[in-house]
């Protein structure tokens, strides 16, 4: 077994999965070790409580003494993406600074994104979207390379499909990016987890693991994110394929429990943002919607319960993936 893992994979906790604590980098740091986690990636800035050098060194210290590698992570890198800040300077001054901090912090290397579903049919193309987030990287790969560290892409929030994950990573240089995979984003891309698995393992860095559950409605599809085992993307069977193709790899759970989200492909101008998903793929994802029955959404908590439900969730996935001997 490694690092604690039946599945020779190091136990990782994305603290989006706690994201409505409000609690200080240490606070976090000192939960996901009574978890049992090996590995917390802090996957934005906030959690962090800022990149000041003393700050960081606190954080990593802290992290030491409690046995846990620490991850960082920002957003996106694409300039021309919905979900990029303009305010925090360029792509590459945002990714530089990240860079810098991995240092201080000690993580092999920053999270990064493009962007999220809705730059699959903006104004600007995808493609160019893609090429702009390759600038970006090649920009800084001197100075990721220098630092000793890599940028791990993420396919975030429906933006990219594995295969095109692929080829952004192979454009901009495998020898300083790699994926950070997210199970749970496949679905928000019409596209069955373990073909975007098949499709990065060999770049992959790190991870995001959570479940969904997709059935057929009379439109095409819908979902919903779950906690892990109340899904039908058969997310055990992936947790294990993850393990053997991605040995020594963080498995890091972000738990998000969604209510549903519809996905029309039955309709035409549905497509306009997946023209170039091939016919193979999006059958396997159609396929696990015909496996799947409908759920009716968890009622919103009241904001005061928000925290402690984001625990719960967490917990009660720890405890299906121990319970099933995948962890």
């Amino acid at each position: 077994m490694a690092q604690g893992s039946r599945q020779n994979v190091k136990f990782g906790i994305d603290l989006f999965s706690l994201r409505s604590q409000g609690w200080s980098a240490f606070e976090y740091l000192d939960y996901c070790a009574k978890l049992g986690a090996k590995v917390v990636h802090f996957s934005e800035i906030r959690f962090l409580g800022g990149l000041e050098k003393a700050h960081l060194e606190k954080v990593r210290d802290h992290a030491r003494g409690a046995g846990i590698e620490v991850e960082i992570g920002m957003l996106s890198i694409c300039p021309t993406a919905a979900r990029f800040d303009p305010k925090q300077g360029t792509a590459e001054e945002q990714l530089a600074r990240m860079i810098d901090a991995a240092k201080i912090v000690g993580a092999p290397f920053v999270r990064a994104v493009l962007g999220d579903w809705r730059d699959r049919a903006s104004a600007v193309p995808l493609e160019q979207h893609m090429e702009n987030t390759v600038k970006t990287l090649r920009a800084v790969r001197t100075r990721t390379l220098d630092a000793g560290k890599k940028i791990a892409i993420e396919n975030h929030g429906g933006d990219l499909q594995g295969r095109e994950l692929k080829m952004l990573i192979e454009a901009a240089g495998t020898d300083f990016t790699g994926a950070c995979i997210d199970s749970g984003n496949p679905t928000w891309a019409i596209e069955d987890p373990h073909v975007t698995l098949e499709a990065l393992a060999p770049y992959v860095l790190t991870s995001h693991v959570r479940d969904s559950h997709v059935w057929r409605t009379p439109e095409g599809a819908a979902m919903q994110w779950t906690r892990m085992g109340d899904g039908n993307v058969d997310i055990g069977g992936w947790v294990k394929k993850f393990a053997a193709l991605c040995p020594g790899k963080a498995m890091s759970l972000e738990i998000i429990v969604t209510g549903t989200r519809p996905f029309p492909y039955l309709q035409p101008d549905f497509w306009k943002a997946f023209q170039r998903t091939p016919a193979w793929e999006f059958a396997r994802f159609a396929a696990i919607a015909e496996t799947g029955k409908p759920r009716t959404n968890r009622p919103a908590p009241p904001k005061e319960q928000a925290a402690a439900l984001e625990r719960e969730d967490l917990e009660s996935s720890i405890q299906w993936l121990r319970s099933n001997q995948l962890l």
